[in-house]
């Protein structure tokens, strides 16, 4: 039993000594945990121009020494362009736990929409310090509404053509001013179509005793194939009537703006697709582009609108203003150059080659351009998705016939909503905004007036909301049809009471279009 006892007592002074040794001379010293630097932004969003913002780094925990950090730059927006130059490193000083970056938004004044700023931090050289999460932060500018301050001197600057004719930026400044305190009331073929064509005064004027602001024309008989320019030829006599029309209205101080209901390009007959093949429809538009097949059809065309606008010439001798609407309405489907028969990129691209080609390769000095999709769009994104640019644009306009079709105040107020679309984009960019084509088409015995149609549905659609609006302009009369009433008509007394309030203005209320205050 001794022996038993002696034998237990030796093996557990081995183990004894055994564990002893182990916890001794192999013990391995305790891991340090190491600092995560992380980054974050303080705020979201900042405004450009009015407020900048921050980036902040921190450490877990101080260090002993100082720790660099590198840094790479993501984002829409560009270091150094669009906010302060920031160097591609960072320093948390020794000890410390955080260090700020800030963020100084540079100010361009041009509505970009928002862009975003990114800072990614790529590496450390501090082997006590590694990258935690988040390893980035995003920060987004965002565009402050700002109503651009447009002056004599600085007008230029926002228009498409900075060589443009001293009439025709003194009718751009006069058009952006008159928003602030009124609208212009405009007509299409106001000196040139009629109700039962019942020639001489406009229509306007022999109901409410003054001429509307504005006269719309059309390039259209100008440009189509069979005009021969012939003294013969029913389409030059109609170019004659059409010219002749826009001198008048300029020489009685009225302002004019020219759309184009341009045939399709294979066989020159047609604008409307419900009139064209399906292979036609496919091509036409794409067919006029650089490299189309019909690129130098379509600039034959813009050599003769150049050709005609250059000839407009009123009795002071100078050359007249016009505003010209090309490609109106492409949001719809009715129309050659609509949504479904170009891509976006398609429809910008040939805007700012129409653009360039009638002001640096023509000449022509003497053009506003204006923009005017249909009513489909509900947004600015809608709004801008076939946008060509600010250098590209002078006037923000779209077109309303559907919301003044019987559709009562609901409509009316779907038609402002809109139209605070474009006042606000027009105050973000400097350009003019109106709505560029309306009306209620009335034919006695088959559509009739409508109560308070212009007195209330028009004149609330133009005016809710504090929006600032240069224009309205009605589609033609002409035939048994009408959008604006003669004296006989019913709804003749509705009109004139539109014409007499407060922010309605025919000739008589406007100011010297074509000269600078």
């Amino acid at each position: 039993m001794k022996n038993y006892l002696k034998s237990i007592l030796l093996l557990f002074s081995i183990f004894i000594m055994y564990n002893c040794s182990s916890n001794g001379d192999d013990e391995k010293p305790p891991v340090t945990e190491k600092a995560t630097a992380t980054i974050t932004a303080s705020q979201v969003s900042v405004l450009e121009p009015s407020t900048d913002g921050e980036f902040v780094v921190k450490l877990s925990k101080s260090v002993a020494s100082a720790t660099e950090l590198s840094l790479t730059f993501g984002g829409t927006a560009k270091n150094g362009e669009d906010y302060k130059t920031i160097a591609n490193t960072i320093v948390v000083p020794a000890k410390a736990t955080s260090v700020k970056i800030p963020i100084e938004i540079l100010t361009d004044k041009i509505v970009e929409g928002d862009e975003t700023i990114e800072i990614t931090l790529a590496s450390s050289k501090n082997a006590d310090v590694i990258i935690g999460s988040p390893a980035k932060a995003v920060l987004t500018i965002t565009d402050a509404i700002v109503d651009i301050e447009l002056t004599p001197a600085n007008v230029r600057t926002y228009m498409v053509n900075k060589n443009a004719t001293d009439e025709t930026v003194a009718l751009f400044y006069n058009m952006k001013m008159l928003a602030k305190t009124s609208f212009m009331v405009g007509q299409h073929d106001a000196l040139l179509s009629f109700y039962k064509n019942n020639a001489g005064d406009s229509d306007i004027k022999k109901t409410t005793g003054f001429d509307p602001g504005m006269s719309g024309g059309d390039f259209m008989f100008i440009t189509d194939d069979p005009n021969t320019g012939q003294e013969d030829n029913w389409w030059y006599a109609q170019e004659k009537l059409i010219k002749q029309a826009a001198v008048n209205a300029y020489d009685k101080g009225m302002v004019n703006m020219f759309c184009w209901h341009m045939r399709e390009p294979f066989e020159g007959k047609t604008f409307y697709t419900s009139e064209m093949t399906d292979t036609q429809k496919k091509n036409a538009f794409k067919s006029i582009l650089v490299g189309g097949v019909n690129h130098e059809y379509y600039k034959n065309k813009l050599k003769k609108i150049a050709q005609v606008t250059k000839s407009l010439k009123g009795a002071d001798g100078k050359l007249i203003p016009i505003i010209f609407r090309p490609f109106h309405e492409f949001d719809g489907d009715w129309f050659w150059w609509g949504k479904s028969f170009c891509t976006p990129a398609e429809y910008v691209q040939n805007w700012r080659f129409t653009v360039e080609y009638l002001r640096d390769e023509l000449g022509v000095t003497n053009m506003l351009f204006a923009f005017s999709p249909d009513a489909s769009f509900t947004s600015e994104a809608d709004y801008l998705a076939r946008y060509p640019g600010d250098a590209y644009v002078d006037v923000l306009g779209y077109d309303d016939y559907g919301n003044f079709d019987n559709k009562g105040d609901a409509g009316a107020n779907n038609a402002n909503a809109k139209l605070q679309i474009i006042s606000k984009l027009a105050k973000q960019r400097a350009k003019i905004a109106g709505l560029t084509e309306t009306g209620y088409f009335v034919t006695p015995g088959k559509n009739n007036p409508i109560s308070g149609l212009y007195s209330n549905y028009f004149y609330s659609a133009m005016t809710k909301n504090n929006v600032e609006l240069s224009f309205m302009t009605f589609w033609g009369n002409g035939g048994d049809t009408y959008c604006t009433p003669t004296p006989s008509m019913s709804d003749a007394s509705d009109f004139i009471q539109f014409a007499r309030k407060e922010k309605v203005a025919l000739l008589n209320k406007l100011p010297k279009m074509y000269k600078m205050p």
